[in-house]
């Protein structure tokens, strides 16, 4: 049975959804900067990285770490937009 877990910003949140959408925000060149690791550096792919990730804790941890302020800074870029336009209305 799954608990609730209201404090948790990556519940329900599953690492090939989280790394798909770093790959498509920063692409691989960026994502194999931020996190220097070789499935992210050297003929990258959803599959070798999901299977690395899955086996390697810290290297898990700095992804989700990365996703968290991606999705922060995407989310402050969209309240700016969103608050700009109702200033001009």
């Amino acid at each position: 049975m799954t608990h609730p877990q209201p404090n948790n910003p990556l519940h329900g949140l599953t690492l090939e959804r989280m790394l798909t959408e770093l790959v498509e925000h920063l692409g691989w060149p960026a994502l194999g900067r931020r996190v220097n690791i070789r499935c992210f550096n050297h003929e990258p792919s959803i599959a070798s990285s999901l299977k690395f990730l899955r086996r390697t804790p810290w290297a898990r941890a700095e992804v989700e770490a990365l996703y968290l302020e991606v999705v922060h800074a995407r989310d402050a870029a969209d309240a700016r937009r969103a608050g700009g336009s109702r200033l001009q209305s």
